[in-house]
């Protein structure tokens, strides 16, 4: 039997797809359908003709979801019980304490997501050392039982004190409810120190837990009996069947895809340090890789802290379908605010009237006049129309108005790029800039400038990054346990006592979905002495662990410590041992036929050429406009390019 890998990312404009079979790519998008997912994942098998395949059971299924991270955004989450210890049921409510305005001294009071007759206590308590205290008291167990069942819930989550030292009592509660509800544990899903973040990942997962296995339930059924898998926010994936139980790791499914496909480009082309944005239809999300895209635990969603192992990830409201706007005080801004798949920008004529970043690439003559994905045709008509009581209002031309947007949106994604690399010790000379997403390459070279970068890449299928990473990645896990401790009080056989341990889980969970050799990586969460904070740094030994750390926390703090250093945590990657995803090599398949287009702000009419139609190792000159199926590359004046042996564009500043 011919295996088909199909990744599918699920965005919130366009669902993207690609599919190798036989060494050859093949690649489509269509509309995402936000209400049900599932339909247009149907839909777009159906259109790649790989509906006898599916039926067959010869589709290999991996797929980004949005629906957690949705579910996560609009607070629409099940109704959930949070069981803890005596007197802590506040904690979630309570928080850090953290101010999100410093100076305002009459804050509003925040939306809580908490529910006081939702939020249960019980009595087993557990000390530092991992030692039972106390246990449940005679009868407690029946009482409780029959206090959940009066409340209802869809879902319960169970977070105690040093539950990650020893996690007997909630084990005992997992055991009383599992059988009815969907039930999470802290032990399980976040095995760290800090109440307060291990809580919440455990809330967060409970919350959302049944609505990801109503969604991959249903998935699956649709999809049998081909094999699903899908991405977890680490960039390793997890079978479906075992998805929803780890739903808070699926926060950031889809783009962790894109940063798996741009860290295996980057391996292709020997390009190790990139930064990456991914901007689609209703975000940018940016990234640095430094020949691995980093993991964080410090994450964010909604204002909610997530703290289990995620893509380091900085995401922001500007999107091609961003709408800009007049404010009260008569500025014009853009995003975060957006038009999405529907209505979406103006010039879709899908029904919006709003002025967009992709109206004013259009007005601007950056969209060529051919058909953009989805088989939509852009009408340059209704962005005229959206776009001009902006303009009307700010007493300038369509096209400064125009202009103005998309120097907003750059403004933004610049600041973005900038907290990702300048704000945590980095250069960004030192890295090449990758862009995707369906609007990335209109934005690159401006992007680029204003970094000072000299080179860049837009990787082969740009558009659709996400979903081409989903079939480059394999499946793993990212685990973490916390270990207090002193670095110099520890001994190399006791520290690798402890991974084999996380290796043994990891291993269990991996053998049911017969992945059967693996690699792993290791590392540590390490701070001075006094520190709140760590930094995490590869682990082979001790003593190089201690010189990385000291090194690390010079580039990132500007200085280092003669303090004793102390463990946190003790975090294990592991994935499956197989060979990378091949490219296929790269040859043009169209005819170079010579078109040009105006271009607001150049004198001269520009070239559009298809990508599909330049050769490998041609260099062209900008400005030029390079357009394809998925995505458009706006080339700026000062600035070659030329297609390398695997289709990716390779772009270098002329001086």
């Amino acid at each position: 039997m011919s295996m088909i890998l199909l990744g599918i990312d699920t965005g919130g404009t366009f669902t993207d797809f690609v599919a190798l079979s036989n060494a050859k790519l093949k690649v489509h998008k269509v509309l995402s359908v936000p209400s049900a997912p599932e339909q247009a994942i149907l839909q777009g098998i159906e259109e790649m003709h790989l509906s006898e395949a599916l039926g067959k059971g010869e589709l290999i299924v991996i797929h980004g979801t949005t629906v957690a991270t949705n579910a996560v955004l609009e607070y629409k989450g099940v109704k959930t019980v949070y069981i803890t210890n005596r007197g802590l049921k506040d904690v979630l409510r309570l928080g850090r304490q953290t101010r999100l305005e410093l100076y305002d001294l009459n804050p509003p009071e925040p939306k809580s997501i908490f529910h006081d007759e939702l939020m249960l206590e019980v009595s087993p308590r557990t000390n530092a050392a991992g030692e039972s205290l106390s246990s449940f008291e005679p009868g407690e167990l029946t009482k409780l039982k029959a206090k959940v069942d009066a409340l209802a819930p869809d879902a319960i989550a169970i977070n105690l004190l040093f539950s990650f030292l020893s996690s007997k009592h909630e084990e005992e509660l997992e055991a009383l409810f599992s059988d009815e509800y969907f039930v999470s544990r802290s032990s399980l899903i976040l095995p760290e120190i800090q109440e307060y973040e291990r809580g919440m990942a455990t809330w967060i997962n409970a919350w959302i837990g049944p609505l990801i296995k109503n969604y991959i339930s249903k998935l699956e059924a649709k999809l049998k009996p081909s094999v699903v898998a899908i991405m977890q926010s680490s960039g390793l994936t997890i079978a479906a069947a075992l998805a929803a139980d780890r739903a808070v790791n699926l926060l950031l499914s889809g783009p962790a895809g894109g940063l798996a496909a741009a860290q295996h480009i980057g391996k292709l082309t020997g390009q190790k340090n990139l930064m990456t944005f991914d901007m689609g239809g209703t975000s940018t999300d940016v990234a640095l890789i430094e020949e691995q895209f980093k993991i964080t635990n410090d994450g964010q969603i909604a204002g909610l802290p997530v703290s289990v192992p995620m893509a380091d990830i900085h995401t922001i409201g500007a999107g091609g379908g961003s709408i800009a706007y007049i404010n009260s005080g008569g500025l014009l801004k853009v995003g975060p605010e957006s038009a999405g798949a529907s209505p979406g920008p103006a010039c879709y004529d899908m029904g919006g009237s709003q002025p967009t970043v992709t109206d004013a690439n259009l007005i601007l003559g950056r969209l060529g006049s051919g058909e953009l994905a989805g088989g939509l045709v852009p009408s340059r008509t209704k962005s005229i129309a959206a776009i001009k009581p902006l303009s009307a209002t700010l007493g300038i031309s369509l096209e400064e108005t125009a202009t103005g947007i998309l120097q907003l949106a750059n403004e933004h994604m610049t600041q973005a790029l900038r907290v990702i690399s300048v704000e945590r010790g980095h250069d960004p000379r030192d890295f090449v800039l990758m862009c995707f997403g369906g609007a990335g390459g209109l934005h690159l070279c401006e992007l680029a400038e204003s970094l000072e970068i000299k080179s860049a890449i837009v990787p082969i299928h740009a558009g659709v990054l996400s979903a081409l990473g989903l079939i480059a990645s394999k499946p793993g896990r990212e685990l973490v346990k916390t270990k207090l401790v002193l670095v110099d009080e520890l001994d190399t056989p006791s520290l690798d006592q402890f991974f084999g341990q996380l290796e043994e889980e990891a291993l269990l969970e991996l053998k049911k979905e017969q992945v059967d050799k693996t690699v792993s990586r290791r590392s540590l969460d390490l701070r001075y002495l006094g520190q709140s904070y760590t930094i995490n740094v590869p682990y082979q030994n001790l003593r190089q662990s201690k010189l990385s750390f000291h090194q690390a926390h010079e580039d990132q703090y500007g200085h280092r410590m003669e303090r004793p250093i102390e463990l946190l945590n003790y975090r294990l990657h592991i994935e499956s041992l197989q060979d990378d995803l091949r490219l296929p090599s790269f040859s043009p398949s169209l005819e170079n036929k010579k078109m040009t287009t105006k271009i607001d702000g150049l004198q001269d009419l520009v070239d559009v050429i298809k990508r599909e139609s330049i050769s490998p190792d041609t260099i062209l000159e900008g400005p030029l406009l390079i357009t394809e199926t998925h995505a458009t590359t706006y080339i700026k004046p000062n600035w070659n390019v030329w297609v390398d042996e695997f289709g990716n564009l390779r772009l270098a500043f002329r001086n």
